[in-house]
């Protein structure tokens, strides 16, 4: 596997199932969105993860200060941070695109007591173990205990697969099926600051930082067919994870409506 277009091919079973997961038309009721926003808040937490672990190896972020080889990987990675870490809210305010779904979720009645808590946890000890001694659903630990093995791995194209093909590469077609539904269904809701941000995402993920970070692949594995084919498994891994994470999110919801 020495190219994006074959990795891609490789992982289409993985993207398809996910697009067409039946979670999708689980999201019947307010109750059933809440559910779904208390676990999916540790995606877009862990994702800034991802980020901030690539800003490290591709940037430079240490004094003294030199420049990274490549300009466009350092132009791809410090423009995702700016818009993550910074973005402009609906009434102007700059918060992190995890802030914003935090308060999404407020106005949405969804508690954050849990997402809070575990953050809390995660100050006070290690990732690892915040994950081992939380009450999450195995599936959420699973998803955020590979995160964070990744992360700890340290290799920037491993890192990256995970970044792209489980995340940025991911969220558009995701995130559409997804605003589709919550659109149908919950007219008689405010979600405008919940729409506002998967919408931003879409139109940053699909305009400028997918292809950047494809780019951002092809850079760092360059010739090393061993790099393609590590970086081919860690996209599978994730996009399984993510559809586990989906699994648990399902399984959660029909729980609650029994």
């Amino acid at each position: 596997m020495t190219s994006i277009n074959e990795i891609n091919s490789y992982i289409q079973p993985q993207k398809e199932k996910l697009i067409n997961h039946s979670l999708y038309k689980k999201i019947v009721t307010i109750a059933d969105l809440q559910q779904f926003l208390k676990v999916h808040v540790y995606a877009v937490w862990d994702f800034m993860s991802l980020l901030k672990a690539l800003q490290s190896k591709l940037t430079c972020t240490t004094s003294p200060w030199f420049a990274f080889p490549n300009p466009e990987v350092r132009y791809l990675i410090n423009e995702i941070v700016l818009a993550e870490e910074s973005d402009l809210t609906l009434d102007g305010k700059r918060l992190s695109h995890f802030e914003m779904y935090l308060e999404a979720m407020r106005k949405s009645n969804t508690d954050t007591v849990q997402i809070e808590t575990f953050l809390k946890s995660v100050q006070e000890t290690d990732i690892f173990n915040a994950i081992k001694l939380s009450t999450l659903h195995p599936n959420i630990k699973e998803f955020l205990t590979f995160t964070f093995e990744v992360i700890k791995a340290g290799n920037p194209h491993e890192i990256a697969a995970a970044f792209t093909f489980g995340r940025e590469d991911l969220i558009p077609n995701m995130f559409t099926e997804m605003l589709k539904e919550f659109k149908l269904r919950f007219k008689d809701t405010d979600l405008t600051d919940l729409v506002y941000y998967f919408e931003r995402h879409i139109e940053l993920d699909a305009d400028e930082h997918g292809p950047m970070a494809f780019e951002m692949i092809a850079y760092l594995c360059g010739n090393d067919a061993v790099r393609w084919n590590e970086t081919a498994q860690t996209a599978v891994t994730s996009l399984e994870k993510r559809i586990r994470l989906w699994d648990a999110i399902e399984e959660l919801i029909d729980k609650n409506s029994h």
